[in-house]
This record gives structure tokens, sequence and C-alpha cells, in this order.
């Protein structure tokens, strides 16, 4: 290697597609399209890539090609939002003769997921919530290409994303609960590192504002995305004497939580509640009343991710790796004006 290459910036070997792509100046499909000898890269960009990938003595490591998989990867494999995006994923894979690769990297520690994806030679990789940094370079060193869905955390530019319009689903939200007359409407949230339930939540916020309400702290809680996260701040919310006449969720489980809530406290929906949640579950067109709330997209969400996958390991650099699917208000039952 040249001196002018050789510097202790340099990363430790085995050196990643990712930094030759940096190096080059070009995508990582790009890199990926060199190393397999694929079409679709102009001479002078492929004997750039060629040189650095002689220069760093780069090997490629199990590439995907000939795999028959997809991996398809939860943070928590017993999320309720699985069903949904499992069907979108094998939607995909019917349609291109591969085989579906199910595992929870939150209960596997040692991350044998990745191993076996790997050793699998997958075609690539669909990860729900999150991949943590060592993952991504991981995949990128076996030219192994990944897309997150749903991400909790902000992700670099370069990792390609599909999630959806939380910020105007929850701002739809409290403006369908506004036309109906509600003033005093609750917010029940999730957890403030999660990328998705900040943006419902500003979206609430800016609804309120444009009616010239700014919001009440004392009628926002925060709480887990689960029915008993739910149930406790409704519990708390309906015991204060100027409770609320409406309340958004975080999700349909905390909303599941507040139709417990409410029914525990002799009170009815919609009549002495308004509730709306977020994501349209299957739940929520079962729930006495059903229940109106923002549907997200999820299976489209997991089709359209799996595409992008599959594009991304042909060498194909799509217009757009940064992907958002529009969110809807499904209006339903459980919300009615405010009783006088």
């Amino acid at each position: 290697m040249s001196s002018s290459r050789r510097s202790a910036a340099d990363p430790p070997r085995p050196v990643t597609i990712s930094h030759i792509a940096r190096t080059a100046g070009v995508s990582v499909p790009t890199v990926s399209k060199v190393i397999n000898g694929r079409a679709g890269v102009a001479p002078g960009t492929r004997a750039r890539v060629e040189s650095l990938i002689s220069e760093y003595g780069y090997r490629k490591s199990g590439p995907p090609a000939g795999g028959t998989t997809i991996e398809l990867t939860f943070a928590q494999i017993g999320d309720v939002p699985g069903i949904e995006l499992i069907q979108g994923v094998q939607q995909v894979a019917r349609r291109h003769q591969l085989g579906v690769v199910l595992s929870g990297s939150g209960d596997d520690p040692g991350r044998h997921w990745l191993d076996q994806a790997v050793s699998r030679r997958s075609l690539g990789v669909v990860a729900v919530a999150q991949l943590d940094a060592d993952e991504q370079d991981q995949l990128r060193r076996h030219a192994i290409p990944f897309v997150v869905v749903d991400p909790t955390h902000e992700l670099p530019d370069d990792v390609p994303y599909v999630g959806a319009t939380n910020w105007s689903g929850g701002r739809a939200a409290v403006r369908h609960l506004l036309r109906l007359g509600h003033r005093r409407i609750a917010t029940v949230t999730g957890p403030g590192h999660v990328l998705s339930c900040r943006a419902r939540f500003d979206g609430h916020r800016s609804a309120l504002e444009e009616t010239g309400l700014t919001g009440r702290p004392t009628l926002v809680t925060r709480q887990e995305l689960t029915r008993e996260g739910g149930r406790a701040a409704a519990d708390d919310l309906l015991a204060r004497p100027d409770r609320p006449t409406a309340v958004v969720t975080g999700n349909d489980l905390q909303a599941v939580g507040v139709y417990q809530a409410v029914r525990a406290a002799g009170l009815r929906i919609p009549e002495d509640l308004s509730v709306v949640g977020f994501d349209d579950l299957p739940v929520a067109a079962q729930l006495d009343p059903p229940l109106t709330t923002v549907h997200r997209p999820l299976g489209q969400m997991a089709v359209t991710a799996t595409e992008l996958a599959l594009a991304l390991g042909r060498g194909e650099r799509p217009a757009r790796t940064g992907i958002e699917l529009a969110t809807t208000l499904a209006v339903r039952h459980s919300t009615a004006p405010p009783a006088a």
C-alpha cells in the first residue's frame, strides 16, 4: 500500500466496502457492482474502485450471489405489528421464489443470526427497528444489503430505511378531535428516545398550536407502548377533577389499556371519553366500540423494504433510500363530540 494511503486514520483490517466507497467517492452499491463483476459502472469509476480494492487488499467474503433467502430480524420477535411485517416480506419473497428466515436480534446477544445470514449467503436483511453500527459494518463486509424498517433511532445518511409519516399522522389524530369540538385533549405518548413517538407527539402539539391551544402539560403523560402503559396513564387522567374529554395514544396497544381504564371507572367510550390510537392493528377494528386510529401501512412498509434490499443487492441505485409511506386516519366509533 502506498504511504499516501496508509495512515493512522485508516480503519483496521479487514477493510469494509463502505470505507472503499467513501474513499472512492461512490455509493456502496457501486462498489458491490465492481466486486461482483456487474455492469452499470463507468469505466473510470470502475478503474478507481478496482485500484482501491487492490490497494487495500480487500477480499470478498460470503457474497450473497446464489443465495435463496431474505432475513427478517426483529429487535423483539414478539412485537405485535410483526404479523403484518412478516406477511409483507413473504409477499415479495414468494414473487422472487425466495425463503424468509425470521430471527430476534434482541434475544440473541451473540449475534448468531448474523453469522447464519452470512453462512446462508442471504440476499438481503430487513431489520425491524434498528441495526447497530457493528451489524451494519459486518453486513457490508459480506456484501449483504440491508434496510431498516421503522427505525427507533436516528440513522446515518447512508443507511437505507422505510418508515411512515408519523408527524402528519399525529397531527391528523388531534385535528379530528378538534373538529369534533374537543379542547381538553390528553396525550399518552411513548418513550422519548423513540423516533416515532417524538414525531407523533410533535404532530399532536402542532395541531393544538394551529388552533391557539398550546396543550396542557398536565394532560401529557409518557408510558411504555403497551396495554399496561395505556391503562396506567388513563387511570391517572380519569381520576382528575378536570379529566379530559378525549385522549390520543402512542399506539393501539396503549388505546386498549385506555379502554380498560374507562370501563373500570364506570365510564363509556365515546360518550365520556373519545379515544384515538395509532397503527391500525387488527385489534383496533375488533374493540367495542371499534377504535378510531391512524393507519400505518405496515405490510406495504415491509414490501417496500424487501424490494429495496433486493434492488441494492442487484447493484441498483434507487432514487431514494430513505422512504416514508403515508399514514391515514381510520375513523370508527370511539370518537364523538364531547358531552355538553
